[in-house]
Formats: structure tokens, C-alpha cells, sequence
């Protein structure tokens, strides 16, 4: 059998155990090790494994994902969301559609100390929802926002999923945090436009409240800052060399930690209650990239990926309509898979392919990183597409009363903004990557 019919195999199995309801990191682990044992034999196999948890678990950067997850923990304890939403509110509330706009804002906001799309589509539901039935907004609308809303929880630093593809990738978490900036504001500044656009275009759908008196935005703003202080503060600190991307995650938790129990938002009950999630989520992440790693190692015997980059650097096709199908077979996958799974199974065999292009004379560095974030773009496209968009149904089964298809109805003038920011992101690389040249 040759290395490609093995290859073929193993990802096959790997498939069907996935089907199977079998967790992602054991189908992976599983599979790779026997096709690993396949291709090169018990002894190499039992060599490779013994090494291969302190290799996997010993990588000092890991450590930034339990103390990015615990952050995102207290904020989500201490109800910063409902803090961000006030705040943006009373901004934007007295505008036609403003209270959808405040929940985009909110969502940015939340998201850049929670890092999770899901967990901010979640808990801005719960907290935006509320107000937009109370002001008679339309169901397709509030709930619409809202999914697309908590996509920026992938891509707005902290992402949790980033930094899983910069340690997969093998890149600066650093620089793949700068890199999602722009990509992150543009896409909340798009979705802003869509709100403004949509309820002009079809009227019926949000109706506007009375401006909120000036000391109350005041007293707003000064509730929030300080959540807005936390994330500048541990980000420019960060980016400016003071300290790494870990240290930054610790002094972001124990602020986040600090400033909710100042506020007394949080009792020492509730934080003692953070850590057990936290512990969860980070083992389900680690257990995935074990098996990430077996698999990846069994796909490099095999040299699927160096084969499909040289076969790929041989097509007579222009760069960027490959990148741009790899883009789109993104977008379909995450429909039906999670984001997590789709990067891990996919990457290790595109990333050759693209660092081997032509691609406006980057160097691999610049490549790896303005793919990663058009990958994650792509995959936060696929949270809120049909059929199976997680955003989607995370955001219905808080609001249980509305149809998801309603839901899907809403989320659709969004997916053309995203489609405008994809399109902007790969023709435009400077978009991403101009913000490196602040990274010390």
C-alpha cells in the first residue's frame, strides 16, 4: 500500500470516528497512531510516543490558554458584557437600529477579553436580547446581530482559536494578534454599516428610543473604561515588548480578577467557580492537540503534504484563485464542522501549499499569517452560514420562541459584508499585515 492510499485511510477512519460521535482529539490520536505504525512500524511508533507528551505539553506558550480562558471566565462572571452593552447603548441606542449596532459594539468589545465566538454569542445574547424585544425590534434583526456578533470573538484578540493556529503554524502569537486587528474593526465597522443600511432599505424591522441625557452616558462610560483600560493595557503591553504574550494573559486575568471584586461583582465563591470550566475547556483543547500532533506526524511520514504543495505550485492557475478555493471549501466545511476540528484537520495540509505560492512577493512568515487570518475569517463565516452555523444555534437556544430559520434570514445581509471583508483581506494583504511593523 503506498504512503497516499495510507494517508487516505487514516483520514477516512479519523472521518468516520468523527461521525461516530467519538471526540475529536481520540479520533485523531487513534488514527494517526495506526497509520503512523503502518507506514514505519511498532518500534518507531513506541519511540515517537514516548516523547511525545512532554514534546506536546512542555511548549511554554500553551500556558497562555488557560490563563486567556480563566480572563474571559471572571468577565463573563463579574457581567462585563452587561457593562459594554450599557455603555454602547447609550451611545448608539437613539439611532435608527441602535441598539442592534450597541450589541455589535458590545460583542467587539466582550470579545476581546473573553476569545471565544461561541461564549460571546452566548452571553451578549443573553444580555442585548432582552432590551431589543422590549423596544420592539424584529426577531430577525436582534437575533441576526447577535450571531454575527459573537464571530468576532474568533478573530478579536484574545482569539483562543489564533493562538491554536499560531503554535500549529508555528508563528509569533504576537504578531498574529496585530495582524487581526484591522481585519477584527473592519468587520465590526461593516456590520455596523449593514444595521444602517438594512433598517433604511426595510423599514418595520427596529425603531429608535429617545437620546439618552449627557450624565448618563457620562456615568456609563466611566463604568466601562475600565474593562477598556484592562484590554489596551495588557495589548499595548504586549505589542510594545514589555512583556510576552503569556505574561500579558496573566496580567490581564488578575486585572479583570481585581477589578471585579473592587466592584464587588465578584465574590470569592463565584471565582473559586471559574476555574473548573476553565480546567475543562483547557483539557479539551490539549487533548486535541495531542491527537493533532499524532496525526500531523503520521500525514508528514506519509508526504501527502509536500506532494499536494508540489503539485499545487505546478498548476497553471493564478495564486490567489487558489487561495481564494481554499477559502471557499473553508466556508462549506465550517458550516458542518466545528471551527477547531476544520483548522486541525486542514491545516497541516494546506499550509504547505500556500507557503510554496507566489503571493505578492511575501515572505512564508507574512503568508503563514495573512492565511491565518483569512482562514479565520472564513471560519467565522461558516459559524453564522447555513446549515449548521454553531452561532446560529447557540443564539436560538436562548431565544427558544424565535424559528432559526428567522434567525438565517437575519444573518444574511451580514454574510455579504463578510464576503466584501474576505475579498478586501486577500486582495489587500497590507490590511493584515501592516500592523507587524509595531510589534517589537
Amino acid at each position: 500500500m503506498s504512503n497516499l492510499e495510507s494517508a487516505g485511510l487514516v483520514l477516512g477512519a479519523m472521518l468516520v470516528l468523527i461521525a461516530l460521535r467519538v471526540p475529536i482529539g481520540a479520533a485523531m490520536f487513534v488514527t494517526g497512531a495506526i497509520g503512523y505504525w503502518a507506514m514505519v512500524g511498532e518500534t518507531a511508533l513506541l519511540s515517537y510516543l514516548k516523547g511525545l507528551l512532554w514534546a506536546r505539553f512542555s511548549v511554554y506558550d500553551l500556558s497562555v490558554i488557560p490563563l486567556f480562558l480563566l480572563m474571559g471566565q471572571f468577565a463573563s462572571a463579574a457581567g462585563f458584557s452587561r457593562t459594554l452593552f450599557h455603555a454602547a447603548n447609550t451611545l448608539l441606542g437613539h439611532r435608527q437600529g441602535g441598539v442592534a449596532m450597541a450589541a455589535i459594539v458590545a460583542c467587539m468589545a466582550f470579545g476581546s477579553i473573553c476569545g471565544s465566538s461561541v461564549a460571546t454569542a452566548a452571553t451578549m445574547s443573553q444580555v442585548a436580547l432582552p432590551e431589543m424585544k422590549r423596544l420592539a425590534y424584529s426577531d430577525r434583526l436582534a437575533t441576526g446581530s447577535l450571531a454575527v456578533g459573537g464571530t468576532l470573538g474568533i478573530l478579536i484578540p484574545p482569539s483562543v482559536i489564533l493562538i491554536i493556529y499560531a503554535l500549529l503554524a508555528e508563528q509569533s502569537i504576537i504578531k498574529l494578534f496585530a495582524a487581526a486587528l484591522v481585519p477584527g474593526l473592519l468587520a465590526t465597522v461593516l456590520y455596523l454599516v449593514t444595521i444602517a443600511v438594512y433598517v433604511r432599505l426595510v423599514p418595520g424591522h427596529a425603531t429608535v428610543q429617545p437620546r439618552v441625557p449627557a450624565r448618563e452616558r457620562l456615568r456609563a462610560l466611566q463604568e466601562a473604561w475600565p474593562i477598556g483600560a484592562i484590554f489596551l493595557s495588557v495589548f499595548a503591553g504586549i505589542y510594545g515588548g514589555y512583556f510576552t504574550a503569556t505574561e500579558g494573559a496573566a496580567v490581564g486575568t488578575m486585572a479583570t480578577l481585581t477589578l471585579g471584586l473592587a466592584r464587588r461583582q465578584l465574590q470569592w465563591r463565584t471565582v473559586a467557580g471559574c476555574f473548573l470550566p476553565t480546567a475543562q475547556a483547557t483539557a479539551m483543547i490539549l487533548v486535541v492537540l495531542l491527537g493533532a500532533n499524532m496525526m500531523n506526524t503520521a500525514l508528514a511520514v506519509s508526504r501527502v503534504p509536500a506532494d499536494m504543495a508540489a503539485w499545487i505550485g505546478g498548476l497553471a492557475l493564478p495564486p490567489l484563485l487558489i487561495v481564494g478555493g481554499f477559502l471557499a471549501g473553508f466556508i462549506l466545511l465550517a458550516c458542518v464542522l466545528d471551527e477547531l476540528a476544520m483548522m486541525l484537520l486542514l491545516l497541516p495540509i494546506l499550509l504547505p501549499s500556500i507557503l510554496a505560492l507566489d503571493l505578492f512577493g511575501l515572505p512564508a512568515e507574512h503568508k503563514a499569517i495573512w492565511f491565518g487570518i483569512l482562514m479565520l475569517i472564513a471560519i467565522g463565516i461558516g459559524l453564522v452560514a447555513p446549515p449548521i452555523g454553531l452561532n446560529v444555534y447557540v443564539v436560538a437556544n436562548i431565544a427558544r420562541s424565535v424559528p432559526i430559520g428567522e434567525i438565517y434570514r437575519g444573518v444574511l445581509p451580514f454574510l455579504l459584508a463578510d464576503l466584501v471583508r474576505i475579498t478586501l483581506v486577500l486582495l489587500v494583504p497590507p490590511l493584515t499585515l501592516w500592523a507587524l511593523r509595531f510589534v517589537r
